[in-house]
């Protein structure tokens, strides 16, 4: 049909180059944040774009919404503006004939936000998060680095050599501060190596000397050694129950209940259901007068995404904290904004007025 046929095209148009734009924004600015966490060492240098691929991936499906909006809105906006819609009103086509088409065009759309939603969010932050472990909690010896103060992954222990080797096996005019047990040692050597003692990795210093004070001031011991040793182990990852809950799959905050599960799983299916939402207000908000611009439709478009994704978040730490119930806020906010959006199109559709409605209800 040739009324689905020419909406379909211009929307797949308008939504692929909307997408591109976005997510060439997404990226950048995923891209800086990750370098900046890099720089912080919270991140390794060599996943930066590894950890924007997954960051990327996870917020794939708000991308998707807002792009699919975006394109309705400036496709029947334009039409409005190019008398269009006016000739297919004239042919007997209302506003509400555009829904079938719309929704032909953005199931597939949907599908994937669901997907993208309920699955891949908390795979891609799964990743992330084992990425930022891994290296935050790598081994004391893979901090340091020449010329520079390192802590370690347990935060009781500096380290800081001048110089080492090509092989990263040796170093010279190495410095360890540690406090443990109440009392902080301060040790120096000209020199130092690793060495393997069974699966334990052991730093060997030579000939340094070695402080030891109490914090609480009690005393003081300076001694002198040739040959000083010190274990200096790998981190250890955190457990399942360690994990945020974003993190974790639908299946198991399905299964686990608990109020942080419950205000997740609520903005996971929020954003499928928002999504379906904003077709149908995209079609109430892209009503423009012919003589005006349509940039005030773009701009109210995306203030509404923002409040609608704002409310999002908002209900989902009202339910972490029990301020609300899962099913209450679910009926409440998207079952009014589909209630609202649909009162708003028949209003479009019927051209409902205030004025003809209190004369309809004078003449009853």
């Amino acid at each position: 049909m040739l009324f689905h046929s020419s909406v379909r095209k211009e929307l797949a148009r308008s939504f692929g180059a909307t997408l591109v734009v976005l997510v060439t924004i997404v990226m950048t600015m995923t891209l800086i944040r990750t370098l900046s966490q890099a720089s912080r060492g919270s991140v390794n240098p060599q996943e930066v774009m590894m950890v924007m691929g997954y960051t990327v991936l996870g917020y794939l499906a708000p991308v998707l919404t807002l792009s699919l909006f975006t394109s309705i809105v400036a496709t029947l906006s334009r039409m409005y503006r190019d008398s269009e819609m006016a000739i297919w009103f004239s042919a007997g086509r209302g506003l509400s004939a555009f829904l079938s088409p719309l929704f032909q065009f953005a199931w597939p759309v949907l599908l994937v936000v669901a997907v993208l939603a309920l699955g891949i969010w908390p795979w891609a932050n799964q990743q992330t998060q084992e990425l930022r472990e891994r290296y935050g909690r790598r081994g004391d010896l893979e901090r340091v680095a020449p010329g520079q103060f390192q802590e370690s992954a347990s935060g009781r222990r500096v380290f800081f050599l001048d110089k080492d080797t090509p092989d990263n096996k040796s170093g010279r005019n190495i410095f360890i501060s540690t406090i443990e047990k109440g009392k902080e040692t301060v040790t120096s050597a000209r020199a130092g190596r690793i060495v393997a003692r069974g699966d334990d990795p052991f730093l060997v210093l030579s000939n340094g000397q070695r402080l030891e004070s109490s914090l609480t001031g009690q005393g003081m011991r300076i001694s002198e050694f040739e040959e000083h040793g010190a274990r200096v182990g790998a981190g250890v990852l955190g457990g399942p129950d360690d994990l945020p809950a974003k993190t974790r799959s639908t299946l198991t905050l399905l299964t686990e209940l608990s109020p942080v599960n419950r205000a997740e799983l609520a903005w996971r299916i929020g954003l499928a259901l928002a999504a379906l939402n904003f077709v149908i207000l995209a079609i109430t908000v892209s009503s423009v007068n012919p003589r005006v611009g349509r940039s005030g439709n773009l701009v109210f478009a995306l203030f509404a995404f923002v409040v609608y994704y704002n409310l999002l978040n908002l209900g989902q730490s009202w339910i972490g904290s029990g301020r609300t119930s899962f099913a209450g806020f679910l009926l409440a906010l998207h079952g009014g904004v589909f209630l609202a959006g649909l009162l708003w199109l028949a209003k479009q559709h019927n051209n409902w007025t205030l004025r003809a409605m209190l004369r309809r209800g004078r003449a009853a």
